[in-house]
């Protein structure tokens, strides 16, 4: 199943445009991101794309830097009115304080933003999303399971101008190294193959 999207009307403010996202009833367990000013309904996460997300997330834990006061998160909403982008992550590292202002999270205020693309998101995510981070994020870890038969894992960085650049790529199975402040090798040959 793909992706459906929710036309709204162009005249209204990002304001309004995430009070829509905020008050409407979406269907239990969909993602619903913004994503380029649209309203975009994605079905639930396949077991696969779960196990994934939890296994790094996991790993995560571990290698936050000592007396960090971060969470990693798999549903928290990041805004990027930059790009017209209310976006949810399959996981990411936030400082508690950005929680806690009582307003959504801004995109540049993560630490790290990570996305498991799958058939079903791939085009949201290895481009539109990624285009969106790029404007303020300075690292973006992609698993990709799905990517031409060969899964693979990129490390994106250094964006300039909404684009970023591959800093290091790996097939499943072999290594991926996060930069500081992560101290973490990322063995990918424990994540499910699409």
């Amino acid at each position: 199943m793909s992706a459906l999207t929710v036309s709204h009307d162009p005249e209204q403010g990002w304001d309004d445009l995430v009070r829509f996202w905020e008050e409407m009833e979406w269907p239990e367990g969909s993602k619903v991101e913004i994503i380029e000013g649209i309203i975009t309904v994605s079905p639930p996460p396949s077991e696969e794309h779960n196990d994934t997300a939890e296994l790094l997330h996991e790993r995560l834990y571990g290698a936050l830097p000592p007396n960090c006061d971060w969470g990693v998160h798999q549903t928290l909403g990041l805004t990027c009115p930059e790009t017209g982008g209310l976006f949810v992550p399959d996981l990411c590292v936030v400082p508690r304080g950005a929680l806690r202002r009582g307003r959504r999270v801004h995109v540049g205020e993560a630490e790290l933003v990570v996305e498991v693309t799958w058939r079903s998101n791939a085009n949201h995510d290895r481009i539109k999303k990624a285009h969106g981070y790029a404007v303020v994020r300075a690292v973006l870890p992609s698993l990709d399971p799905c990517q031409s038969g060969r899964p693979t894992a990129t490390l994106y960085g250094e964006p300039q101008k909404g684009t970023y650049r591959v800093l290091a790529s790996v097939e499943y199975g072999e290594e991926l190294k996060l930069p500081e402040p992560f101290k973490l090798i990322l063995d990918t040959g424990v994540f499910p193959c699409g």
